[in-house]
């Protein structure tokens, strides 16, 4: 249901409206350069099919709003080799994506509409993939310290305590 009047690709901005959105809050979505050539693509297919519609993602025959999308996102799914996906997987993966570049938690989730840490943590999956590359940067960040030495710390002789200090 997207609308051209909510897209500003000058801008690279989306503004979704108040009431469009799964927690019914409006915000701004800026386009990456992928996103912004996507919405160029439709932008033109609908010039040169000679049909300019409200709607950025039109039905089939182009000339109206998607009425049902679960079919339209399964045909999408077959068409690109990628069966059995489910839509809303994307927004896990558009969070775990974030997190993992380094986007600050809160930021992630004002671009994701989570208004609460509960439900973002949801999201945020946490994979053994990410808990060895958690790991491996731990070691880096150790290794770049100067002066550091990494490794186990063995025999520390132990101080005893004087009768003078009290």
């Amino acid at each position: 249901g997207l609308k051209w009047s909510n897209v500003y690709l000058e801008k690279r901005v989306v503004c979704l409206e108040i009431g469009t959105t799964k927690n019914k809050e409006g915000r701004t979505i800026y386009l990456d350069d992928e996103l912004l050539a996507i919405f160029d693509i439709q932008r033109k297919l609908q010039k040169i099919g000679g049909q300019i519609v409200p709607y950025v993602f039109p039905n089939r025959n182009g000339d109206g709003k998607i009425k049902v999308f679960r079919r339209s996102w399964v045909s999408a799914c077959k068409k690109a080799g990628i069966p059995n996906k489910i839509f809303h997987d994307l927004r896990r993966t558009a969070v775990r994506n974030m997190v993992r570049s380094g986007i600050p938690e809160r930021v992630a989730m004002m671009i994701s509409g989570h208004k609460t840490r509960s439900v973002f943590e949801r999201y945020n999956i946490v994979s053994e993939e990410d808990l060895m590359m958690a790991a491996r940067k731990q070691e880096k960040y150790l290794e770049n310290q100067m002066g550091t030495i990494t490794g186990t710390v063995t025999d520390l002789p132990i101080k005893k305590a004087s009768s003078e200090t009290h």
